[in-house]
């Protein structure tokens, strides 16, 4: 990994990628009040555990950040703990069920073959702008409901939510984590009215997309309020496009530096699942999570108090060497490859099987259609500075491929 590091100048913030590892799984960090866990059998406890774990971090985050007092977290549904979680998440699973995903293939074939051709035209091609960023929130933005002609504010809105340089910090002076706050809530209130616009008028005007089963839904015989409906189809309009965006252009970023893996998967275009898997693993797009404590627990060797935050580094516990022998080896044929990338338990994401798919046939169509795959050496590639999030924010590949 040192050599990719290097040779994309991958941003500090993103330590996991950097090695070595911590040198505990588990730890207390008094500069940011947090507690992480970094062992991949710890966060597996973690995330399989929702009674101790909560996923409802605003319950400890708002006597910290009174400003998001005004911030409703109905139906929010990562926000959300069971009983509650599991009735939610039942309203849109027939969305995402094997069949219907499937059955989006050659809608996601046309419109990669579209958004190529478009590129062929302009004479360049930068993967994120190009390809990756379109292709699936104009997928999800379809099954929503919205125009796919906003995605441009979506952007703005999602890049504005989530690409913050900053560690998070719970000991920082106030009046800088309420700036914080307020840089976040700007735009989650503009995406909020907009989308509110819509949901407003599927009562009206219903129509065959996910918005509008969203705000016929019933619960324990009660249709959703217009705040749970607004910020369900929040999470459904961002996760359902940034993980696929990430994992596009980190899969593509691995087979420029690893030529011969290129090579292989030309050859044997079956083994694509297995390598956007791995990709997944030794990239983990969204990098870390955040759950509350219910109660004092036990966990690597260190008492966690009830009532605080701890972040579960995903990107971390998927280069385990306990979990996975040479964990830093771009390896496609790593059998088992159990990450962690897409979550476990009740919250293991929804639109995983969609995620999967994208990038398979994305993927394949590229392969077809440029070789090699290579980034253009007189273009840096840019990664995205969070430090939650693993992904390239740019990068230029060579058209017309020599």
């Amino acid at each position: 990994m040192a050599d990719i590091v290097e040779r994309y100048d991958i941003p500090r913030q993103l330590f996991w990628l950097h090695g070595p590892g911590p040198d505990r799984p588990v730890e207390f960090d008094s500069a940011t009040g947090l507690w992480n866990v970094y062992g991949y059998p710890e966060l597996h406890q973690v995330l399989g555990d929702p009674t101790t774990f909560s996923s409802d971090t605003i319950r400890v985050t708002r006597k910290l950040f009174p400003e998001t007092n005004e911030l409703s977290m109905e139906g929010f549904i990562t926000q959300i703990d069971p009983p509650e979680h599991g009735k939610l998440r039942k309203l849109v699973s027939s969305a995402f069920t094997r069949k219907v995903v499937a059955d989006l293939e050659p809608r996601i074939a046309a419109l990669t073959h579209e958004l190529l051709d478009a590129a062929a035209e302009r004479g360049r091609f930068e993967l994120v702008t190009d390809l990756a960023y379109p292709l699936p929130v104009i997928v999800i933005a379809e099954l929503l409901g919205v125009p796919s002609s906003d995605r441009a504010l979506f952007k703005q809105w999602a890049d504005a939510m989530f690409e913050r340089e900053g560690q998070i910090s719970l000991a920082e002076p106030s009046e800088d984590r309420g700036a914080a706050v307020q840089a976040v809530m700007k735009p989650w209130k503009e995406m909020s009215d907009y989308l509110a616009a819509h949901a407003a008028e599927r009562r009206t005007r219903p129509r065959a997309d996910l918005l509008t089963k969203l705000v016929e839904a019933e619960v324990d015989g009660e249709r959703l309020p217009d705040e749970q409906v607004v910020n369900f189809a929040i999470v459904l309009l961002l996760a359902g496009h940034i993980t696929t965006t990430m994992l596009l252009g980190n899969t593509v970023l691995c087979l420029d530096a690893f030529p011969e893996q290129q090579d292989r998967v030309r050859a044997d275009r079956s083994s694509v699942p297995a390598l956007i898997e791995e990709s997944l693993r030794l990239f983990t797009p969204f990098a870390a999570l955040a759950r509350a404590t219910t109660r004092e627990v036990e966990l690597g060797g260190e008492t966690i108090p009830a009532d605080r935050l701890v972040m579960c580094w995903m990107g971390q516990a998927n280069r385990d060497p306990r979990q996975f022998p040479d964990p830093g080896v771009f390896d496609p044929g790593r059998d088992p490859n159990p990450h962690l990338a897409f979550g476990r338990g009740i919250h293991f994401c929804l639109g995983a099987p969609l995620a999967r798919l994208e990038g398979r046939v994305a993927l394949d169509i590229l392969l077809d259609r440029l070789d090699p795959l290579r980034a253009d050496p007189d273009e840096p590639v840019q990664f995205i500075p969070t430090p939650t999030m693993t992904g390239v924010r740019r990068l230029p590949l060579l058209w017309p491929p020599s």
